[in-house]
């Protein structure tokens, strides 16, 4: 097929994986992925629904790449992924610009969608949130050459009562270790040095194929890969950090010592409305197990702040824990009520002005703890990844501290020339509240 393809990715890396498998299917088939939906013929749009905001970002791309169905020579408009999953039918009477619509287990049958479309036939596909995964599905990656995620499982069985996940990706699926190594093994012999581990709970993985949480064996198996530099994991979930896990960190030297570790809150009576599966005392215990045996290793986590019934007392004990534990990295959600969740018809709903001062006020202290964290690291040496020259020897680049698209930059003053997924060494001489500042060591 002549045709030109533009993907449009919106929300988590998990969408950005299901783009690269789309992509490497329309490829195979002939058509070319071009930069701009002004030169496209086609343009898939790849959603998130995940909460209030990200909608709103799904639905403005659609009206905004549907005008090139007018000014330029966009013929059809394909809406995949969660928003696609979660309203396809209320999007096919609000949205007559979208030609088709495909849930998140049907982005498979990109291909032959578009070869109904060139035909005439209006063939959306909405299928089973719990297909069966499949073993091996080729990708052409979205990401710098030298970078690319892994996902390892699919669906979530978690059941947080704010979460709409589960209802659209289905149960927790995860792919077969020795499919995970092969495709790790093949991206590592294309160029990719650094990999990055995710599934909507990756601590989970392995449980319900081998009876057992999987993720350090699989991380040991990874690290054995010659050609990769760097392994990450994002989306651990803290009931499921153990010794084991920490341990696989610390003895495998190409796994980053870098925890995502997403908890919400701190407080045991918000951690229950949440059906959270932890407590404050046993993600505070987790935490320090992981620096008695890893002492630099970067903690991230994400936060909500106004979650249903949330007290001054239960916000304020929250504060007090950020203030306590001073995470390296931390992000701050003010609570989306989400129509299909528990949490949305729970009492206690808290005043968006409320929410959004309780979220500004925690990173606010955030950007203090930030500052401090980065000031004690100037003197340090550390291996970077290079990312890009912004102007003559002056390049952006990344310790295992950043995960590319979340965290800070390191901008490195070079003597010689460096190029994009190159490793060098380098050595902190200032700090600024959000980057890192380095000069390479010569």
């Amino acid at each position: 097929m002549n045709k030109s393809v533009f993907i449009s990715t919106l929300g988590c890396s998990k969408n950005l994986v299901d783009s690269e498998v789309m992509l490497n299917i329309l490829l195979e088939n002939g058509l070319q992925k071009v930069d701009s939906p002004q030169l496209a013929d086609i343009a898939v749009i790849n959603t998130c629904g995940f909460i209030e905001s990200a909608k709103e970002e799904s639905i403005n791309e659609i009206l905004e790449i549907a005008k090139y169905k007018q000014i330029g020579k966009l013929k059809h408009l394909i809406v995949t992924g969660c928003l696609s999953q979660r309203y396809s039918e209320e999007l096919k009477k609000e949205l007559p610009e979208v030609d088709s619509f495909l849930g998140t287990t049907s982005f498979e049958h990109i291909y032959n969608i578009i070869q109904g479309l060139e035909l005439g036939e209006n063939n959306s596909l909405i299928l089973d949130i719990n297909h069966d995964l499949k073993p091996d599905s080729k990708r052409s990656l979205l990401t710098e050459k030298y970078t690319a995620f892994l996902k390892i499982a699919e669906g979530c069985d978690n059941l947080c009562t704010y979460c709409i996940i589960p209802k659209l990706r289905g149960k927790y699926r995860s792919r077969k270790l020795e499919d995970i190594v092969k495709e790790a093994k093949e991206l590592a012999a294309s160029g990719v040095k650094e990999i990055i581990i995710i599934a909507q709970d990756t601590t989970k993985y392995g449980l319900d194929i081998y009876n057992e949480k999987s993720l350090p064996r699989l991380l040991r198996e990874l690290n054995a890969i010659e050609d990769l530099n760097w392994i990450r994991f994002l989306y651990s979930y803290p009931e499921d950090i153990d010794l084991d896990l920490i341990l696989a960190v610390k003895e495998s030297d190409k796994v980053c010592a870098y925890f995502d570790m997403p908890i919400q809150h701190s407080h045991d009576q918000v951690l229950k409305r949440m059906n959270r599966k932890t407590t404050g005392k046993h993600i505070e215990d987790t935490i320090a197990l992981i620096r008695a045996h890893i002492p630099e290793a970067v903690l991230r986590t994400t936060l909500i702040t106004g979650f249903p019934g949330e007290t001054d007392e239960e916000f304020d004990a929250l504060y007090d824990f950020v203030k306590k534990i001073e995470f390296d990295r931390l992000g701050v959600f003010a609570y989306s009520k989400e129509e299909g969740t528990p949490a949305a018809i729970m009492s206690g709903q808290v005043a968006e002005e409320i929410k959004e001062e309780r979220k500004n006020k925690i990173m606010q202290l955030q950007q203090e703890i930030s500052l401090r964290k980065n000031q004690a690291l100037i003197g340090k040496d550390f291996e970077v990844i290079i990312e890009k020259e912004i102007e003559p020897n002056l390049y952006e680049a990344r310790s295992y501290r950043d995960v590319p698209e979340i965290d800070g930059i390191i901008y490195v003053k070079a003597l010689a020339s460096h190029n994009e997924g190159e490793f060098t060494k380098v050595t902190i001489k200032d700090a600024m509240e959000y980057d890192l500042l380095g000069d390479e060591i010569i």
